[in-house]
């Protein structure tokens, strides 16, 4: 039998780009989905598109809109997912946003507002899904970033926000590894997406070109995100701790711990 049939996963930011990719092969592969975004309307077209291919495969999709930054919306997440299901078996904090702009001319009120978003939100929905994944002692995906594991220039908050997912991840792990939860953080470099993303002209004005790009501008190929996908399910399966794509970059963040200097000379010969 198929690793993932029958089984119940949870996806935030799930109506687009890898969220969708994530549960789009879920559902191939037989689980019962629940996927979760602000959107109402492009939530249920998703949900409807991905049901379609679900039952297909002996799978199921219940969309749930939800603010994952509102503690009452999370709640009724999981409430919902259980109530439909009866259990979870993994959960994919996906949702996210990036950012642009300098270190010094972001703001603190701009950094707590990602910080709401792309870790305390991720926080939120861990916490109310934990009872139920050590239940099942199933799985937790936190979606990071390479910006997470080693900071790059004129990505205003995102690379704080991503290296305290990298740190919480890591903290969960050594902390419930031994009640059977396994946790694996993905950090994969820019992902391709059907629509540019935008960043605020008065941010990135003073900023160069390449600061407008993915990654910052960083010289590395656009990751599909139904290979993307493809390969965070089979580290689920595998029970691998950290997923990094690429895999190359592992050698750019071993050398930033042993000689920062150096470190940084490539990161900014790369971006």
């Amino acid at each position: 039998m198929n690793y993932w049939q029958g089984k119940v996963a949870l996806v935030t930011g799930g109506s687009s780009g890898l969220g969708q990719a994530i549960a789009r092969e879920l559902c191939r592969q037989g689980a019962k989905v629940v996927i979760a975004a602000r959107t109402a309307d492009k939530l249920e077209a998703v949900a409807k598109e991905l049901g379609a291919e679900a039952a297909g495969h002996g799978g199921d999709v219940l969309a749930v809109p939800a603010d994952i930054r509102q503690q009452a919306d999370v709640d009724a997440l999981v409430k919902n997912t259980i109530e439909r299901f009866g259990r979870l078996d993994a959960l994919f904090n996906n949702a996210g946003s990036s950012a642009r702009g300098s270190a010094i001319d972001t703001t603190a009120e701009e950094f707590a507002d990602l910080m709401d978003l792309n870790v305390t939100a991720l926080v939120r929905c861990t916490r109310a899904a934990m009872p139920h994944l050590l239940a099942s002692q199933g799985h937790l995906v936190n979606i990071g970033s390479l910006a997470g594991k080693t900071a790059a220039r004129y990505m205003g908050a995102y690379s704080a926000t991503k290296h305290a997912v990298s740190a919480y991840s890591q903290q969960l792990r050594l902390e419930l590894d031994s009640q059977g939860l396994h946790v694996l953080l993905v950090s994969p470099g820019p992902i391709a997406r059907s629509e540019p993303r935008t960043y605020s002209e008065e941010k990135v004005a003073s900023l160069p070109e390449s600061a407008r790009k993915p990654g910052g501008g960083a010289k590395v190929n656009l990751l599909q995100p139904a290979a993307l996908a493809a390969r965070i399910l089979r580290a689920c399966e595998k029970r691998q701790p950290e997923l990094v794509v690429p895999g190359k970059a592992r050698l750019v963040f071993a050398i930033s711990q042993l000689w920062p200097s150096l470190g940084d000379w490539i990161i900014r010969k790369m971006t």
